[in-house]
């Protein structure tokens, strides 16, 4: 892949971080999520790449736009070949009620590298890169914060980690609980809770529960860049989750998938755009005509970290449209 793709997405996530952000709060994700969607479809076109979608808003007569298998990009002859995971808006429950950690999120790697996971569940694990190697999804809870603490020089009391605040966590929560670790429960956005766990500064640790399979591959690739560790087990529900599971191969239901599984190769790109608040990006601001947004990108070829912060003269840009009430960039 060419270094310049790195920041051609950024473009693509922050205007899809625009578009939505203009639902903050209004109880409406649907339309924050259709407004994500069409802004990151609209601005693809101009991004210098082959892309094809694997990881999207579903199949193609299930959404509308960024269906599984929908082609992106200038599609130039010398235009770099890519698998493109999106999610235009992790979070659309946030964004309508206007709480922490929503975003626009793009992962992209060489074709045929990213696993082309189902819609279903996945059991997960992930932690940042002083602790890649020391944790195993078929360790007991306790194993696994015992690792991680040692592996950060802390206490087991001072270990966070984070578990989406669901019911089918309970027994999960209690065992961390008994090991004396400390808990983040997050309502939703799994994705940027496994981010957390590669930068000290948020505050989290480890990653733990079930969530969706394709949120985990894209969590893969950010982890990837990163230098962290990823690992997953996809949850059949019923026998055709079963049956997805066999045509791709997965025989054994207790399979678990690598980071090298996930994301395959040692190149991917991972790009974010704050929609809301966030422990590591800013939300979108509105002054005037004018908007802010503040992303993360990442390269693991280079192992490269950006943060940008961004000033957008909404005014200035030609293909600007206002459609009910929100911007598409």
């Amino acid at each position: 892949m060419e270094r310049s793709l790195t920041l051609e997405l950024v473009r693509v996530t922050e205007a899809a971080a625009i578009a939505s952000a203009r639902w903050l709060g209004r109880g409406r994700k649907n339309e924050a999520d259709d407004a994500a969607t069409t802004a990151m479809r609209a601005v693809f076109d101009t991004v210098p790449m082959r892309g094809t979608v694997v990881i999207g808003e579903g199949e193609m007569d299930e959404a509308p736009m960024l269906y599984i298998g929908e082609k992106l990009g200038m599609y130039g002859p010398n235009d770099p070949e890519v698998d493109v995971a999106v999610d235009p808006l992790e979070g659309t429950n946030i964004v309508a009620k206007g709480t922490w950690n929503a975003s626009a999120v793009i992962a992209v790697a060489d074709r045929g590298n990213l696993l082309h996971a189902p819609d279903m569940y996945m059991e997960k694990i992930a932690v940042g890169p002083a602790a890649r190697g020391r944790v195993h999804l078929d360790a007991s809870v306790r194993d696994n914060i015992l690792s991680v603490a040692d592996a950060l020089g802390k206490s087991v009391h001072d270990v966070v980690a984070v578990v989406l605040d669901r019911p089918r966590h309970a027994r999960l929560i209690e065992d961390i609980r008994e090991v004396g670790a400390r808990i983040k429960l997050i309502p939703d956005g799994d994705v940027a809770a496994a981010i957390h766990t590669a930068f000290p500064e948020t505050g989290t640790d480890i990653l733990f529960g079930i969530g969706g399979a394709p949120e985990g591959v894209i969590a893969a690739v950010a982890l990837k860049c990163m230098g962290g560790e990823f690992q997953g087990r996809l949850i059949p529900q019923d026998e055709e989750e079963e049956r997805r599971m066999a045509a791709m191969g997965i025989r054994d239901p207790k399979h678990i998938f690598m980071m090298d599984e996930l994301v395959k190769g040692d190149d991917a790109i991972f790009a974010a755009t704050g929609v809301t608040d966030g422990e590591l990006m800013r939300g979108v601001r509105f002054t005037g005509r004018t908007a802010r947004t503040h992303s993360l990108v990442m390269r693991a070829k280079s192992g490269t970290v950006r943060f940008v912060d961004a000033e957008h003269r909404l005014e200035t840009k030609p293909n600007l449209v206002i459609k009910d009430d929100y911007y598409v960039v």
